[in-house]
């Protein structure tokens, strides 16, 4: 993908957070480029600096040190790091999408309103009926949360972040609270976006497996990028097992 625009640039990314008397290194020094259109699968251990590194491509953090920028569509880099908090929510809400691994849906709301948080305030949305046909859940617009299997609670969640058409869409652990089978309907579902919206996906995860199904697996260890890989060809998501 070497002649793909870049969407999100990171360089010598580090994290440090105080608890009482202790400094914690989270990252230590990250390089890392996101490329326009591609599906990356980040590994690591448990403590490996992956959440951290997510929340900060996606304006949820800053960090200590390092130079990020997001490149828009016509290829003008904007800067995040040292970004005011007005600034980093407005990248948040219009550019990017996430999605964690518990849903965050409003308990009191139907599917449809749930996607319609997000739709109401974004700048060139999807119909919710439309983002939620994407994610195969045209025919529970209606449904309440406890009306919905958990991964189908998911898919609103996938629905609700590409409703408001990000150029990065950014999965926390998507399947950890899922079964083998439904976190494959979840990871089908992402596959999905990305083929037919062009949508960034990066998808960080401790399964091995996930990564066959990416462009690029980027391994975290100990606040680093320890190995970076290539995938010849990308697995379909419905071949996966673990």
């Amino acid at each position: 993908m070497n002649n793909v625009p870049d969407a999100l640039k990171a360089c010598g990314l580090t994290r440090r957070y105080r608890l009482g008397e202790v400094t914690i290194q989270a990252l230590r020094g990250v390089d890392l480029t996101l490329k326009r259109g591609e599906l990356v699968v980040m590994l690591g251990a448990s403590g490996s600096g992956k959440s951290t590194l997510l929340n900060i491509l996606g304006g949820l953090d800053s960090p200590t040190e390092g130079e990020l920028s997001y490149v828009d569509r016509e290829g003008h880099a904007h800067r995040l790091e040292g970004a005011s908090q007005r600034a980093l929510t407005r990248f948040r809400r219009h550019h990017v999408g996430f999605v964690f691994q518990f849903y965050n849906l409003i308990s009191s709301l139907t599917a449809r309103e749930n996607v319609a948080v997000v739709t109401e305030i974004a700048r060139d949305p999807m119909a919710p009926e439309e983002a939620l046909a994407r994610v195969g859940l045209g025919e529970r617009l209606d449904h309440f949360p406890s009306q919905l299997s958990g991964g189908e609670q998911q898919r609103v969640a996938i629905a609700r972040a590409v409703a408001k058409r990000p150029e990065l869409l950014l999965c926390d652990e998507p399947t950890g609270a899922l079964d083998f089978r439904t976190g494959i309907r979840v990871l089908e579902v992402l596959e999905q976006v990305n083929r037919d919206t062009g949508t960034t996906v990066a998808i960080i995860t401790h399964n091995e497996v996930i990564g066959d199904m990416a462009d690029r697996v980027i391994r975290l260890r100990d606040g680093r990028v320890d190995d970076i890989r290539h995938n010849a060809e990308r697995r379909p998501a419905r071949e996966l097992r673990w």
